[in-house]
């Protein structure tokens, strides 16, 4: 069964959708089956993931109402390599209609029970608010991966996504947990940003990925040609940045699936 992972932050501009797009690029480079849902009615990661979301006929916002389901909106993205659930601004709309939906905030998660076994990997690249569609991306998750930028106002804004975090993880989705903090647009000439960096890992640890994420202009760029940075130029920082985070997150899965291992019976 494939693994759910939903990069959450209610802060904007941290890189959410850079890391959604990149890191299933990245996974999908190393021959795993990918999945990548756009629950953002900005639809970014739709466009850069070569999808033109103008020209949808069906996306996550009929999936989640009912209008729809995975075979009939499911689409391929060329450049990427994996598979993506598109998104455009009709998603805006399901934030009232979910309010009057039977198991409003289990949606995208019942939506996903017969899909999880076609793919290694599910990636959920959600809005940057707290809103209902964040809520159906975490009830969905296994997992979360919070990419955050080294700075003052970020340590501020985690405290309250961990909160969040906690309240589903004992009302909706009890198997939920934060499965690492991502440092991204990271410049290590800057002193805050050491600093920063320094109390995460204090108060974070294992949970804190080693691989950082730079400010990299490639990164930048190549949305806006609607592929990722490991096809635009990959040879660039941002590009051998992201397959190191995927590599990294493989091992973290492979390690965690052994130790759920039961222990072989001596006599």
């Amino acid at each position: 069964m494939g693994k759910v992972l939903a990069i959450a932050n209610q802060k904007g501009g941290v890189g959410k959708t850079t890391t959604s797009i990149n890191l299933a690029a990245s996974l999908a480079a190393t021959k795993r089956k990918v999945l990548l849902i756009d629950l953002d009615p900005q639809g970014n990661a739709t466009m850069g993931s070569g999808i033109d979301k103008s020209e949808l006929d069906n996306s996550v916002y009929e999936l989640l109402t009912g209008r729809s389901d995975y075979a009939r909106t499911v689409l391929a993205s060329e450049h990427g390599g994996y598979d993506l659930l598109p998104a455009n601004g009709d998603l805006t709309a399901a934030e009232v209609e979910l309010l009057d939906i039977k198991m409003k905030e289990s949606r995208l998660r019942y939506a996903l029970t017969n899909v999880r076994d076609k793919y290694d990997y599910i990636i959920i690249d959600c809005p940057p608010s707290l809103n209902m569609l964040t809520v159906n991306g975490l009830v969905a998750a296994d997992g979360v991966i919070i990419p955050m930028q080294c700075e003052y106002y970020a340590l501020e804004g985690l405290s309250a996504l961990i909160t969040t975090i906690n309240r589903i993880t004992s009302v909706l989705n009890p198997g939920l947990q934060i499965e690492g903090l991502l440092r991204t647009m990271y410049d290590p000439r800057n002193s805050l940003t050491q600093d920063v960096s320094a109390q995460l890992s204090q108060h974070f640890a294992e949970q804190l990925y080693q691989t950082v994420i730079p400010r990299n202009v490639r990164l930048a760029e190549a949305p806006s040609f609607g592929m990722p940075a490991l096809v635009y130029d990959k040879q660039s920082r941002g590009a051998v940045a992201y397959l190191a985070m995927a590599g990294e997150l493989i091992r973290r899965s492979k390690q965690a699936a052994g130790k759920q291992q039961p222990a072989p019976v001596t006599d």
